[in-house]
């Protein structure tokens, strides 16, 4: 870990215990006012207990006030330039997670391990650098480019995993298998999605600006794939770039959505209501704030938020109201969905009830009674007994979107 990746991280430890430390202390509290009651001997004895019970949490702040201190200590004898956390499998996992949760925390708080946009070419590679994209691209680099964007607490290792079990090689990937059989080049870019859905389109649709801008040959197609929370913000980019009218948007051709929530996703709306149920016992309101720390990104699922419109002068603790607006397709890309479920079939009691086990199928593939995407019969398919994270990496999936993309 870099220095400063150490820092940040007894900074946030260091706060994470304090945040904990309160919220025991609230729960305490609530516990303690219910079971000492009225009387004054009762008041008598819980004088004494909570002078105790105030000593014993000022011990605990102590502690954690400590921690970012050790942390600097320790940072002392790291390189500032050392490897990144995310440089390891187990590290990229970490910071994915992390940054899903509680990404927009991080980078306003705690910078130094807030996820940043990079895009790359293969699991191993180095971010490509935006001023001279040309020094981090395979020779034979052509003009068909393939964009794929990974989901909530995912990474870009994610289009990775399983692979040699579904293609029989450990760096098998929709990416390296469309580069083989059409040409195209795959690009793996990484993001935080703790921050909101419309923030990232906005970023990427810059981003991918800069790539097109810095590319070494004419680019003549640009395909996006986004698997889950990665399908709202290619559709993001896609808005965004088509407003900002950057050049880039005239050459997608194709926009495929893996297990995407478009219409939003069930258990962000189970934890919203969660929330509110815990919110109303002073015993269980410490509850309701660590639900209420989860991140914009995550809040954005509850019905597929995309642009700024969606959530800008919008209460985010209102209850259940899909205040989402349809974003229109770009006029000449074809837009796809993949949706699974768990079950065979896509509408039965169980698969309405389960989904992919994240994503329910009615919003995978954009059919709902208030809000529809435009999807094309013949642009959409389900896929029986998979589960959500089958998506990233399948041959039947695969399948599809090589007819996809070939045109046949």
């Amino acid at each position: 870990m870099r220095s400063d990746e150490i820092r940040g991280v007894a900074k946030l430890l260091g706060q994470a215990m304090a945040g904990g430390t309160e919220r025991v202390r609230e729960i305490h509290q609530a516990i303690a006012g219910r079971a000492f009651g009225e009387s004054s001997e009762a008041q008598a004895a819980r004088l004494v207990h909570d002078r105790i019970a105030d000593a014993v949490y000022t011990l605990l702040g102590s502690a954690s006030a400590a921690v970012p201190g050790a942390g600097t200590v320790l940072a002392e004898g790291a390189a500032a330039d050392g490897p990144e956390l995310s440089d390891s499998s187990a590290g990229r996992l970490l910071a994915g997670m992390v940054n899903g949760v509680y990404g927009d925390y991080l980078a306003r708080e705690v910078p130094e391990l807030a996820v940043a946009m990079g895009v790359r070419t293969g699991p191993e590679r180095a971010f490509l650098d935006l001023d001279a994209v040309s020094a981090g691209l395979p020779p034979d680099a052509g003009g068909r480019l393939v964009v794929f964007l990974h989901g909530l607490c995912e990474s870009d290792q994610s289009w990775f995993w399983s692979s040699e079990q579904h293609h029989g090689s450990p760096g098998a990937s929709y990416g390296s298998l469309l580069r083989d059989d059409l040409g195209y080049v795959p690009l793996y870019v990484r993001y935080n999605t703790g921050l909101h859905v419309s923030d990232n389109g906005r970023q990427l649709a810059r981003t991918l600006q800069r790539l097109v801008d810095g590319w070494p040959v004419p680019v003549e197609e640009i395909a996006l794939v986004g698997h889950s929370m990665g399908g709202l913000v290619a559709r993001s980019a896609c808005h965004y770039g088509d407003t900002e009218a950057l050049p880039w948007t005239r050459s997608v051709r194709h926009v495929v959505t893996l297990g995407t929530p478009h219409l939003g996703a069930p258990l962000e709306k189970g934890v919203h209501v969660a929330q509110r149920v815990l919110f109303q016992s002073a015993e269980t309101r410490a509850f309701a704030k660590i639900l209420d720390t989860r991140s914009v990104g995550v809040r954005d699922l509850r019905y597929g938020s995309i642009v700024d419109e969606d959530w800008c002068d919008v209460d985010p603790d209102e209850f259940l109201q899909d205040r989402c607006r349809e974003v229109p397709f770009l006029p000449d890309a074809a837009y796809y969905f993949i949706a699974v479920t768990v079950t065979k079939e896509s509408d039965g009691p169980l698969a309405t009830v389960l989904g992919d086990l994240f994503v329910q199928y009615p919003s995978a593939s954009g059919r709902g009674s208030r809000r529809s995407m435009p999807f094309e019969i013949e642009h959409g398919r389900h896929l029986g007994r998979m589960h959500h994270f089958d998506l990233l990496n399948h041959p039947e999936v695969y399948a599809h979107m090589r007819r996809w993309f070939a045109g046949v």
